[in-house]
């Protein structure tokens, strides 16, 4: 696979515990976002992505950058890239640290992603900020108005929620998780998806307003992750959507990272 010398462009690859997100970047311009199950085996996985950089748009990416919380992926990721003509790969946490004062009491406990996000909204907005990411679990994070990480709070994601109740209960099914139509449920599948969304709704909100409290300044709220659409809905305050932030703030740090 012939590939031409593109040095603003970069792959980003961010490793969930649910599912892996690729996306080329030319510059800042972004190209199609693929996803791929964490879980996927390695003989699967190494197909899938030798497909995708086949594609005409994955032509002129000769470097790619690494977010993960899935050490086992990680390597097999690097592998397959560092293989396949890829001349320079990132690991951020390992080659690079995101450039945030971290105030964790360990800070080497604190996912990447989280300080991916965390630096991608500071940099795209401004700071205080507050960061949700609803993903497999969903996090808040909250960096201070001297870009300060300051730490957050991890609670169960709405599908880990759903699956828990199914699996731990003899009656209760799984539902998928959606919008309900109305607060009371009026059977056991309604019941659950309005206890999801409103339950999570009203969790979420009160904890905004509790870690403004916390914050010098007017933070803002940057929400994203899978349910991020699902979920806004519910919100009457002002929160910020990016559908690919950790995405974006991976291209930012390799753009910091080249520019050294």
């Amino acid at each position: 696979m012939k590939r031409s010398k593109q040095p603003n462009c970069c792959l980003a690859v961010d490793i969930g515990n649910s599912e892996i997100h690729m996306a080329p970047f030319y510059g800042q311009r972004r190209g199609a976002v693929s996803r791929l199950r964490t879980g996927l085996s390695r003989q699967q996985l190494t197909k899938k992505v030798l497909r995708l950089l086949k594609r005409k748009n994955y032509r002129l990416v000769r470097q790619a950058i690494i977010c993960s919380v899935v050490p086992e992926k990680t390597r097999i990721l690097e592998k397959i890239l560092r293989r396949h003509i890829f001349e320079k790969v990132i690991v951020v946490g390992r080659d690079l640290s995101v450039p945030l004062k971290n105030r964790y009491r360990h800070p080497r406990q604190v996912g990447q992603d989280r300080l991916v996000g965390a630096f991608a909204a500071v940099e795209l907005y401004r700071c205080p900020v507050i960061v949700i990411d609803l993903g497999t679990a969903i996090t808040l994070d909250v960096v201070s108005h001297r870009r300060e990480y300051l730490g957050g709070l991890i609670i169960p994601g709405l599908k880990l929620s759903t699956a828990s109740l199914n699996r731990h209960t003899a009656l209760l099914p799984l539902v998928e998780i959606r919008k309900p139509t109305q607060i009371i449920g009026r059977d056991t599948q309604s019941s659950i998806l309005s206890g999801i969304f409103y339950g999570y709704g009203v969790m979420i909100d009160g904890l905004i307003n509790l870690l403004k409290k916390q914050v010098r300044g007017q933070p803002q709220v940057i929400m994203t992750g899978g349910y991020c659409d699902l979920m806004r809905n519910f919100f009457r305050r002002e929160v910020i959507i990016e559908h690919d932030l950790v995405l974006k703030g991976l291209n930012l740090l390799f753009h910091r990272t080249a520019q050294k």
